[in-house]
């Protein structure tokens, strides 16, 4: 979130945001590189576009609307949504795969997503994500 070119920015925030222990009402965009490992050296093969709502007044919870977009070989061009609830401080979160486009078209499914590291002080945050699809 901070540095040089931050890939996730605060686009919005409530009155009451900056009091809040869960930052309830703040919104971020992202747009962020997709690697094959939870390493920013490995190899690109897309990007994680999408946007958060710290969406509860009692957890940090997010809302999240996440796409991954593929930029590399057979799977150029095509997508995959995700929209679900994002309990950032639990081991693994459960969210929804909701549909995708080219490859994915009709997707269904679900993601499972680790934090695999996080400077709480900096707000920067390596996620992984691991991606089951059934197949119609």
């Amino acid at each position: 979130m901070y540095g040089h070119n931050p890939t996730s920015v605060k686009v919005a925030e409530a009155a009451q945001t900056n009091t809040s222990k869960t930052y309830f009402g703040s919104m971020f965009v992202m747009d962020c590189p997709l690697t094959t490992l939870p390493n920013i050296g490995s190899k690109r093969i897309g990007y994680a576009q999408g946007m958060t709502a710290s969406a509860s007044q009692t957890e940090l919870g997010l809302l999240m609307i996440l796409h991954f977009v593929f930029t590399e070989r057979e799977y150029n061009g095509s997508t995959i949504s995700i929209l679900g609830r994002n309990l950032v401080f639990e081991n693994v979160r459960e969210m929804p795969v909701v549909g995708g486009s080219g490859a994915f078209r009709f997707a269904r499914g679900y993601a499972e997503g680790k934090t695999y590291s996080l400077d709480v002080k900096s707000g920067n945050a390596t996620l992984e994500y691991n991606v089951f699809i059934l197949h119609p």
